[in-house]
């Protein structure tokens, strides 16, 4: 399956649960394991016939990552396996359905590699970067959202997403970029004060010896950001992925030419935004037009 893009909508979750959910995962990436070997079938010739990467089932047959139904029912027969991962793939569904109603929206399996990436760069234009918001703006996005969100979820996702923040209080600390687009400095989301907060907290970053913070002006007359917003993170002895979100779907993308051409798009939108200085003086000018 030459050319197979190995991008997939990220349904599968890093395993961080109680109550059976991680053993049971780990179970079902043995018997994928287990089924592969048998049949004399290595990761890397299952990637191309599968159109998953070779590092995907990798994770998958570790436990990490769980299979998705598509992916169980493909690989039964390719494997060998009998039937048996195809009866378990209800199963699967369920056990994510449990974990999705327990776990904050965005991807589990992003924050996972996001934890661990040496390099982590973002394009924002439509929220703060998750990294950069303050506690009240958290709050905020999580109030707006449709359907509603019961108080209790509100309180659990906002205490995750601030748990995620404890990569920017690290030594050494990561690589860190973020350019983002100057509309979204200027949308007071969960009113003035929320918003003054949250500018006044992007300044204090931006003073940080380490991460850099560039804005995108409204100004430009073109710019190569106009795709929407992504994150390139890379991890420790492996290649950089990408990962973007849109409509709360969220898709890990590990693709090689995908993610090049995602790095060299960054690399024009850092290079068509305003510098470090210039950016900070545009956040104090907003903040001053109050």
């Amino acid at each position: 399956m030459s050319g197979v893009e190995r991008t997939v909508f990220d349904d599968g979750e890093t395993v961080e649960n109680s109550d059976g959910v991680a053993e049971f995962y780990s179970a079902v990436g043995k018997l994928i394991k287990h089924f592969r070997e048998r049949a004399g079938i290595t990761q890397k010739q299952l990637a191309v016939l599968t159109g998953y990467s070779e590092d995907q089932i990798g994770m998958m047959e570790r436990g990490v990552r769980t299979a998705r139904i598509e992916f169980l029912t493909a690989v039964d027969p390719i494997i060998n396996a009998g039937g048996a991962l195809k009866a378990v793939a209800d199963d699967v569904m369920k056990a994510k359905v449990r974990m999705s109603e327990r776990h904050p929206a965005y991807s589990k399996a992003f924050t996972s590699e996001e934890n661990r990436a040496i390099e982590i760069h973002e394009y924002g234009t439509m929220v703060i970067p998750g990294l950069l918001q303050t506690e009240a703006y958290i709050r905020a996005l999580y109030e707006m959202r449709r359907p509603i969100l019961s108080p209790e979820k509100i309180d659990e996702w906002v205490a995750a997403r601030l748990a995620r923040q404890e990569i920017l209080t690290r030594w050494p600390l990561p690589v860190v970029t973020w350019v983002i687009d100057e509309s979204v400095l200027r949308r007071p989301l969960g009113g003035w004060d929320v918003h003054k907060e949250q500018l006044q907290h992007l300044l204090k970053v931006g003073q940080m010896r380490g991460p850099e913070l560039q804005v995108m002006p409204l100004d430009r007359m073109s710019h190569a950001g106009m795709g929407g917003s992504f994150t390139l993170l890379t991890p420790p002895n492996r290649p950089q992925i990408g990962y973007v979100e849109a409509q709360h779907v969220n898709r890990l993308i590990t693709d090689p030419v995908v993610v090049r051409n995602m790095a060299a798009r960054y690399s024009s939108i850092r290079a068509q935004a305003l510098g470090l200085k210039e950016s900070l003086a545009l956040i104090e000018a907003i903040l001053g037009e109050r």
